[in-house]
């Protein structure tokens, strides 16, 4: 009588390593593209800086501000961080500049955050549209949009 063997045997172990080289293979795109989406809501904090200034002009004085001196920033290579490499104001629309330390899927690219006003009710506050999102009803957008962040990368309130 033979001994009968414990163990795996060679097809097995291959078709083991198969199935967990197809399901790393298929993490790898979605990690990278939530890593991407976690350095853009980090860079928001510095984005928030410019967008209040905006904001405040808006309401008191019902207009935009034409670049980062109106605004009462430094100059946009002034404002960075770990992701971002400038903020830049330009006719009330906010411009982040991804660098630094970003993913290289990122560095180089801009996310625009432009604002939404009720044009003849001031005490409406400032909406903010952020990348390709739609514009609100009734509301006017100011600035351009200058978003090259591809859009699967983008938070889903910007696409």
């Amino acid at each position: 009588m033979r001994a009968r063997q414990a163990g795996f045997t060679l097809i097995e172990m291959v078709v083991v390593l198969a199935i967990i080289a197809i399901l790393a293979l298929m993490a790898v795109p979605s990690m990278q593209a939530r890593l991407v989406r976690e350095q853009i809501v980090e860079a928001m904090p510095l984005v928030d800086l410019a967008r209040r200034p905006v904001a405040s002009m808006w309401s008191t004085a019902r207009e935009l501000p034409q670049d980062n001196a109106a605004a009462g920033l430094p100059p946009p290579d002034r404002i960075v961080g770990n992701h971002v490499s400038s903020v830049r104001v330009e006719d009330g629309a906010v411009h982040v500049t991804f660098g630094n330390q970003a993913n290289g899927a990122l560095r180089g690219r801009t996310l625009t955050l432009r604002p939404a006003v009720v044009e003849d009710a001031p005490v409406v506050p400032v909406a903010w549209v952020c990348g390709h999102a739609p514009v609100p009803q009734r509301m006017t957008v100011h600035g351009r949009n200058r978003t090259d962040v591809p859009e699967r990368y983008l938070p889903l309130n910007c696409r």
